[in-house]
């Protein structure tokens, strides 16, 4: 199968080599919504390269409270744990937005890294800047206002997707660790202002320069790069 028809983009960019260790023992996997690609503590089976849809990270604290803590499209790949060596991850990974993409399992991704030192440094460069993408969530939660952080969240999610981005406010709330009525308020002011269009479960950004305005810093060249691409 030639590489040109692929769109993940850290399958695109591996070297030929590397991306033919791979290809053998890949498949071609629907990935609906809610499906979940690792579960807190397990051992990781399968790793994912989404095409479409999009996989949130999510971290669990004790009680229950959630917040993702990394978003993955067709820019990156499930299994960063695999990738620096550990079998399992104290988060949940799990489908927010439907796709397809293509799986391989996490032994035969050991086997591949173990047998190329580009492909691991490759797949390593990416894992970084996964890890990069975490921290800058961090610290926007951390220092950045609702409708701020919920400007940053959709446009990365719009970055990943076409057009309309399909969640409810629940999700959404999960999504950026907070209550439902604060994103609620603050999907009412980006519409406000003239920056989205909201429906039930439904939301599309009309204005981009002025999303990223809004954001005032949080999404910059760490949300909009290709995690990917090998000069990472």
């Amino acid at each position: 199968m030639p590489r040109s028809i692929f769109r993940n983009y850290v399958l695109k960019t591996l070297a030929p080599r590397d991306f033919s260790l791979l290809q053998p023992s890949m498949h071609r996997v629907e990935l609906a919504i809610k499906a979940r690609l690792e579960e807190p503590y397990r051992p990781i089976q399968h790793v994912y390269f989404p095409e479409t849809g999009i996989a949130s990270v999510v971290a669990t604290m004790t009680g229950g409270r959630q917040s993702e803590v990394g978003i993955i499209g067709y820019d990156g790949m499930t299994g960063a744990a695999v990738i620096l060596g550990q079998d399992r991850s104290p988060n949940e990974t799990y489908i927010q937005v439907a796709g397809n993409g293509w799986c391989l399992s996490a032994e035969d991704l050991r086997t591949a890294i173990a047998e190329s030192q580009t492909l691991r440094g490759s797949l390593l460069r990416y894992a970084h800047a996964f890890l990069v993408q975490s921290s800058r969530t961090a610290l926007v939660n951390g220092h950045s206002k609702i409708e701020e952080r919920l400007a940053r969240w959709l446009l990365m999610v719009h970055d990943r997707t076409e057009g309309k981005i399909y969640l409810t406010h629940e999700f959404l709330a999960t999504m950026l660790g907070t209550r439902r009525p604060g994103v609620t308020s603050a999907l009412q002011m980006l519409e406000y202002r003239g920056l989205i269009h909201a429906k039930r479960g439904e939301i599309t950004i009309v204005d981009r320069p002025g999303m990223i305005k809004l954001t005032r810093g949080a999404y910059g060249e760490e949300e909009q790069r290709h995690f990917g691409s090998a000069s990472s």
